[in-house]
C-alpha cells in the first residue's frame, strides 16, 4: 500500500491550493485518510481526516472555514482544498491511513505561503 501526495507550491496570502493523496494497492472504501503538516522546527500536527466509508470529516480548528477535505474513491483519492491561505500554514503537508494496524504515509508535499 502506497500513498502519492501532491498539490503543494508557493502561493501568496489569501491563495488557494488542492493537495491530492492518491492510494495504490489498496481500494479507499472503508478507510480513514488525514492530513498532517509540520512546519520547520514544530511538530506535526494533524490538520483534517475522512472517512472513506460515510465522508465523515474532521478539522482542526485553525483550518474550519477554509480547508475542505473530500474524496473520489472512484480515483482512490483524496483531496484538500485550501482557501484564504495564511504564511502560518506554510509546512510540508503529509497523507496518512492506516493499513492493517500499521501507518502508511505519503511523501510530504511543500506547501508555502508568502505574506
Amino acid at each position: 500500500v502506497q500513498l502519492q501526495a501532491s498539490g503543494g507550491g508557493l502561493v501568496q496570502s489569501e491563495g488557494s491550493l488542492r493537495l491530492s493523496c492518491v492510494a495504490s494497492g489498496v481500494t479507499l472504501d472503508y478507510y480513514v485518510i488525514g492530513w498532517f503538516r509540520q512546519a520547520p522546527g514544530k511538530e506535526r500536527e494533524g490538520v483534517s481526516c475522512i472517512s472513506t466509508s460515510d465522508g465523515t470529516t474532521y478539522y482542526v480548528d485553525s483550518v474550519k472555514g477554509r480547508f475542505t477535505i473530500s474524496k473520489d474513491n472512484g480515483e482512490n483519492t483524496v483531496y484538500l482544498q485550501m482557501n484564504s491561505l495564511k504564511p502560518e500554514d506554510t509546512a510540508a503537508y503529509y497523507c496518512k491511513t492506516q493499513y492493517r494496524g500499521a501507518d502508511v504515509w505519503g511523501q510530504g508535499t511543500q506547501v508555502t505561503v508568502s505574506s
